[in-house]
């Protein structure tokens, strides 16, 4: 089935500052497709809480001391229908992925600090990827997707 209609974008990107205050934008910019294809609130705020992880790491982190700019993307595909999301920076070389997952079973007082950001992102998204290419941080997720007309 075709659930990309005409008047549904394919794909979008924009750069913005890299600062916390943005967030709200940034989540409006990932929702605007998930909302024309109806997907249920749920899964969008699966989506919200990754997409927040990594956007608010790179603005806290990517350029310290300094700012400097970050361009999302995402791109819908179908068959089956998913959405690709697609972070870059160019602050600090980081792969949050080379981390180990923190260990879960232990109590919050015996497991190191951090890393639970990015577990939960591993755990939420289908696939996640990240490299460092042409001077840039570039990481990736994708979620399969329910569309509200399946």
């Amino acid at each position: 089935m075709n659930y990309l209609r005409p008047g549904i974008p394919k794909s979008k990107t924009i750069t913005i500052s890299a600062e916390t205050q943005q967030l709200d934008g940034v989540l409006e910019f990932i929702n605007s497709p998930l909302d024309a294809l109806g997907v249920p609130e749920e899964e969008k705020i699966v989506i919200d809480i990754a997409v927040e992880e990594i956007y608010v790491n790179i603005a806290l982190y990517a350029y310290e001391p300094g700012r400097g700019p970050v361009t999302l993307s995402w791109t819908l595909e179908d068959e089956p229908l998913s959405i690709r999301i697609d972070f870059m920076d160019r602050g600090t070389p980081y792969d949050p992925l080379a981390r180990e997952d923190p260990d879960v079973t232990l109590s919050a007082e015996d497991r190191q600090i951090g890393g639970l950001g990015i577990y939960m992102v591993r755990r939420s998204m289908d696939e996640v990827a990240y490299e460092y290419r042409d001077g840039q941080n570039c990481f990736m997720m994708k979620k399969l997707l329910a569309a509200a007309d399946k």
